[in-house]
């Protein structure tokens, strides 16, 4: 528990004593810090009013005002807020007394990482992400990176913040998709086996076959002419797994499961499943296939499950599947998909909901498209070109901490533009360089500092051994800087909250590189390291040390390295 998460409570019980609230009206609740500019408005706005009063039907400004009331009469929080001023709408500004001040700075310090975590008294969820979930019958494209990066990323906050988080990667190893890739493999072993062969119509023509096949001639020879289908459909099959496992690993994507789709169907689950909404009247045969009525759900039409000639679509499966998901125990799950699914969210949500389960504990995050870039003009998907078709190709080409960042660079809901020229350089312009380049100039400070004369504070502050008494010295010593800079740095707390409640991954690249250019602007502004001006170049140094600890939780959160020097 801190400062933050102490005012945030009360604030939060004391809505809920007064308006008999649960915590689930608190779902999109703001609690920030603010800094710079914003400043103007006190050093931490909520919009706790305007989010209730729909909720309680009452006007944001009264609610606001009973909020300040509890604020400026309860003795705890009088000795930690100063003033409560309404401003706008509704919003509650909230000025931090010295003291609070005092005990923030101390806890930042002294906790870590555990200053960021959900309190013991908050609720954590078991909560599945599955992502990526690409068909194994080819490599890894490029949008495939930035659901990739989209989900790894929301895992590790969720997880870090104290939610029992599983990755999942859903492998579609079933259905018509599995028998062309079979035969387009088979097609490529006799080709190398020397054997006139065409490939399929609307098989799989990539060159990646031609490389497995190469393999499996050298391992099987002639036996090949007398394998049966399932064989190359398996050979395939696993090795393209196996290729795609290996471009995640160089992501840094580790997944706790990959789920076969195949074995839904042999266990007989998409049966049952069907079958389940047989029972309940709410799938029915109308010529010959099985319609599932989501209209009943407010889909503008019915929905078929299993077709005419026997095969089973898309959704069924998925129906199993997701069944399967919340069979296992789960609070909440999250798919993340490409934005062609938009309008297969409603319908998923349908069959859960007819399948007796909550729809509102699975949220589904689409995003947009990639477009690779080189100063501005978009770059031609074209192996044979020797251009960028595969996720591989990004990664061979950048690096993985650049690809990852890049990747999360952009609310997963807009367009991705992903600028190759910029990524390469090794200047300010990018800004992987930059907020890494932050922590290897508070590395190499630190150093100069014990160099300097300065061996034991900064050995005090790399062991954390600081006291309550030097740190209450120093602050005498604090200006707007410095009061900023802590602010900024206590943002994060917040910031992972609103990405486990909101799933927008990308606001933590924001953040990570602000808090760069805030540290890049106080070194520029404030000389760190004075020999004649002792106790303020300690502070100064607390200061940057503790963004060293911030941006060092924020690379691992968004899984970059942390470089020791460049």
């Amino acid at each position: 528990m801190n400062i933050l998460t102490t005012i945030r409570n009360f604030i939060m019980n004391e809505a809920k004593r007064k308006y008999a609230l649960t915590t689930h009206d608190f779902s999109y609740l703001e609690f920030k810090t603010n800094t710079g500019d914003e400043a103007k408005f006190g050093d931490i706005s909520t919009n706790i009013a305007m989010i209730l009063t729909k909720v309680v039907g009452l006007n944001p400004r009264i609610i606001a005002g009973d909020m300040q009331e509890a604020l400026t009469t309860t003795h705890e929080m009088r000795l930690y807020v100063e003033q409560v001023h309404i401003a706008g709408p509704g919003f509650l500004n909230l000025t931090l007394s010295k003291a609070a001040i005092e005990e923030l700075f101390f806890e930042l310090l002294m906790q870590k990482e555990a200053f960021f975590k959900l309190g013991d008294d908050e609720a954590k969820k078991k909560v599945l992400i599955e992502f990526v979930s690409a068909n194994p019958t080819g490599p890894l494209h490029l949008g495939h990176g930035r659901g990739g990066i989209i989900g790894d990323t929301l895992a590790r906050v969720m997880s870090f913040l104290g939610h029992h988080v599983d990755k999942e990667f859903y492998i579609n190893d079933a259905g018509n998709q599995i028998n062309k890739l079979g035969l387009s493999f088979r097609a490529r072993c006799l080709q190398e086996l020397g054997i006139a062969q065409e490939l399929p119509e609307e098989g799989y023509a990539g060159e990646y076959l031609i490389d497995i096949a190469k393999d499996c001639v050298l391992a099987h020879g002639q036996a090949l002419k007398e394998k049966p289908a399932v064989f190359f459909e398996l050979y395939a099959k696993e090795n393209l797994l196996q290729l795609i496992q290996a471009d995640l690993n160089t992501y840094r994507i580790h997944f706790d499961t990959w789920f076969s789709e195949k074995t839904l169907h042999d266990d007989g689950s998409v049966q049952r499943a069907l079958d389940l909404l047989q029972a309940k009247e709410l799938a029915y045969e109308h010529e010959g296939a099985l319609w599932f009525k989501s209209t009943a759900f407010g889909d503008d039409k019915d929905r078929v499950v299993r077709k005419s000639t026997g095969e089973l679509t898309y959704i069924a499966a998925d129906i199993a599947y997701h069944k399967n998901k919340f069979d296992r125990g789960y609070d909440l799950l999250i798919d993340i998909l490409g934005h062609d699914h938009h309008g297969y969210v409603k319908r998923l949500k349908a069959t859960m909901e007819a399948l007796g389960f909550n729809p509102d504990q699975l949220d589904v995050i689409l995003y947009q498209l990639v477009n690779i870039k080189a100063n501005d003009v978009a770059v031609r998907m074209s192996k044979r070109a020797g251009n960028f078709t595969k996720l591989s190709d990004v990664i061979d080409e950048v690096g993985a901490d650049v690809a990852r960042f890049f990747y999360l660079n952009r609310k997963a809901d807009m367009t991705l533009d992903f600028d190759l020229a910029t990524a390469l350089k090794k200047t300010d312009e990018n800004p992987v360089y930059y907020i890494q380049y932050a922590f290897v100039r508070i590395n190499s400070l630190l150093d100069r500092a014990e160099a300097e004369g300065f061996h034991e504070w900064v050995g005090q502050l790399r062991t954390g051994t600081v006291s309550r008494e030097q740190l209450a010295a120093l602050m005498a010593h604090m200006t707007n800087d410095e009061r900023d800079m802590l602010k900024k740095m206590c943002l994060l707390q917040d910031i992972l909250r609103a990405i486990a409640q909101g799933y927008q991954s990308h606001v933590l690249s924001y953040f990570a590189l602000e808090l760069a250019q805030h540290l890049h602007s106080y070194y520029t502004r404030n000389k760190v390291i004075d020999k004649h001006q002792v106790a303020i170049s300690q502070l100064r140094m607390l200061v940057v040390f503790s963004v060293h600890q911030v941006l060092s939780l924020c690379f691992d959160l968004l899984g970059i390295s942390k470089p020791e020097r460049m």
